[in-house]
């Protein structure tokens, strides 16, 4: 197993606005406590930092937009804290109505090079079920802005499966995408999360068998659009794949600093708290889970088949000085349509990436259990 660490996530918590459908840790923006919440994750990231040569770093949230410039320039300050290599991805997740001007000529100035946005939907009523303001002369100007200091590596989000969508209206929301002319959009079905204002109201899911239409839809129309379906919920133009998720995805370590934060060190898994009071007061962590082989091996499946690419057989024996055929009988999957295989990878059949979770533990379920 690599545990060299190169990637970085750090979590900015503080929102203007909570989305109708969003369960990330998050609280509303004061400007008292994001003072002590940066200074607390200074501290956090000089305690457990060890000046490895960082290759991919991602600010996320929450909205780290809606940080005023005063607190984004002391965030910023931070990533002098970092070995970053010249050429290392650094992500800055915003929203258009927070990202102003003079936002993003900081930004640029810090050497943030890639920008993922929230979009969501440009559709009026749909924006509004999901407590979204966002509007699409907004959206131009944020892109306009953006592109014009040099800040070309974009990525937007796109939520679909909303009910009361249908083709008609999620068309036109891909078609405003397309005509921003960004190299990555990533898509997500709307998912009925616990503790979220759409679920303490009584939301009904889409029906499932339009969540799975629309999909399709959005995988076909990208691809004619010259985008690659890289990953499950992911597209990209050539060489504008997410060098930082794709981290994740290759079950590779990195530190994750912050509220609610989630890490991959040496082996252990470990997730920050998500209360705000323990954090402030030092309390940083929740819990850790210590992998044995087993679990690595497990991650390592579940991870690299959400990738069009799949699981790279010759890096599987490397790294755990086996063949995965050694592991899994997962032939009759292969057989059945459901896989892909060449000599060198198994991959999902894109014909089933909707039900990417479902053959993902079927192929799990077909573990060798050795004595």
């Amino acid at each position: 197993m690599n545990n060299l660490v190169d990637a970085i996530y750090i979590h900015i918590p503080f929102c203007n606005n909570i989305c109708a459908y969003c369960d990330f840790c998050k609280i509303y923006y004061n400007k008292k406590i994001v003072v002590s919440y940066l200074r607390q994750l200074e501290l956090e990231i000089k305690t457990n930092y060890n000046h490895e040569e960082i290759n991919t770093l991602y600010i996320g949230g929450g909205t780290p937009s809606s940080l005023d410039l005063d607190s984004l320039e002391t965030l910023l300050q931070l990533l002098s804290l970092f070995n970053l290599s010249k050429d290392a991805e650094i992500t800055f997740e915003a929203n258009p109505d927070s990202l102003t001007l003079l936002k993003i000529k900081l930004l640029k100035k810090y050497g943030i090079n890639r920008i993922s946005l929230g979009v969501e939907t440009i559709n009026e009523s749909l924006g509004k079920l999901l407590n979204r303001k966002t509007s699409k002369e907004k959206v131009r100007e944020v892109i306009k802005n953006l592109k014009q200091e040099g800040i070309t590596n974009i990525n937007v989000d796109l939520i679909y499966g909303i009910k009361g969508e249908d083709l008609k209206t999620l068309k036109e929301d891909l078609d405003f995408l397309i005509s921003l002319d960004v190299p990555h959009i990533s898509t997500y079905s709307l998912i009925l999360e616990d503790n979220t204002i759409l679920k303490i109201s009584g939301y009904q899911e889409l029906d499932p068998d339009l969540d799975s239409i629309m999909y399709k839809y959005i995988s076909n129309y990208l691809k004619e659009k010259a985008f690659n379906h890289y990953e499950i919920s992911n597209f990209a133009k050539d060489k504008y794949k997410s060098k930082h998720n794709t981290k994740y995805w290759y079950n590779l370590p990195y530190y994750g600093f912050g509220l609610g934060a989630s890490g991959y060190i040496n082996n252990i898994r470990y997730t920050n708290t998500k209360s705000i009071t323990n954090y402030l007061a030092g309390k940083t962590k929740l819990e850790e889970e210590l992998l044995t082989a087993l679990d690595t091996i497990k991650y390592e499946i579940m991870l690299r088949l959400r990738l069009k690419e799949g699981i790279d057989k010759q890096i599987f024996s490397k790294r755990y000085h086996t063949n995965i055929e050694d592991f899994f009988l997962y032939k009759p999957l292969v057989e059945a349509g459901y896989l892909k295989e060449t000599t060198t990878n198994i991959a999902l059949n894109e014909d089933y990436f909707y039900v990417s979770n479902t053959v993902i533990l079927k192929f799990l379920s077909t573990y060798i259990f050795k004595k």
